[in-house]
């Protein structure tokens, strides 16, 4: 009966901990659900090329012609892609830098150089979603173009984006 009794014990003294962390995954909302991030990427809407899957969601209200959609498809992926890899690059850079800075006397010039990689990745991820947008506009009309800017505008409120203005030495 003790022998019983320890085993039951046991289970539940390792189960709980574990369903602890299960209902705390869960409670941590989308960001961190799998599904939430598979069904976005399905759609298009992932953090990368948001108004992109919205724009070949809603294809019929831009007026968008099925070689445009082919189109922004092929960019959409080709983004994804390049952004996956960059991203990839970026982690791998992190643990590199860690890994160099583990020992109490660092070796500063190393340490210097992965830093700067890191920097490039981040400037290469800006350039790869402006020539992502800039693709997207060689495809469409000037009047697809000016929707999107109505759409963009509508969903900010009405508002027009702000430019952060930069402090000028005088």
């Amino acid at each position: 009966m003790k022998k019983i009794f320890a085993a039951l014990l046991m289970t539940v003294a390792f189960a709980v901990p574990a369903f602890a962390q299960m209902h705390d995954k869960e409670s941590k909302g989308h960001k961190e659900c799998a599904c939430h991030e598979q069904h976005m990427e399905k759609r298009g809407m992932h953090r990368h090329g948001h108004m992109l899957g919205m724009l070949i969601m809603h294809a019929d209200k831009f007026g968008l012609s099925d070689d445009q959609v082919t189109k922004l498809k092929g960019i959409q992926r080709a983004t994804a892609k390049r952004m996956i890899q960059l991203e990839a690059d970026k982690k791998i850079a992190r643990i590199d830098l860690m890994e160099i800075m583990a020992v109490k006397d660092f070796d500063l010039e190393k340490a210097n150089t992965v830093a700067q990689k890191i920097s490039d990745i981040q400037k290469d991820k800006r350039l790869e979603k402006l020539k992502a947008i800039k693709e997207v506009r060689n495809v469409l009309t000037d009047e697809q173009f000016k929707k999107t800017e109505e759409m963009k505008r509508k969903m900010m409120g009405g508002k027009k984006p702000e430019m952060k203005k930069h402090d000028e030495k005088k």
